[in-house]
């Protein structure tokens, strides 16, 4: 999986949903600049954890952002 997949996949998913890189970043418990890389796909190995939260905030399954 490429980052720029997991990032264009993160992006489409939160826009769906009508949630700003802030708001997503909040609730996911992550900080937006790292968000903001994630969806670029300048951050290619997010950790688990980090996949779980943003899963969870956007209230999809963690094998939908793969």
């Amino acid at each position: 999986m490429t980052g720029k997949r997991i990032g264009r996949v993160l992006q489409a998913k939160r826009e769906t949903r009508g949630l700003t890189q802030e708001s997503l970043a909040k609730r996911a418990k992550v900080a937006r600049s790292y968000l903001a890389k994630l969806e670029a796909g300048h951050s290619k190995n997010p950790s688990l954890a980090v996949l779980q939260r943003l899963a969870k905030a956007l209230g999809v399954p963690v094998a939908a952002l793969l």
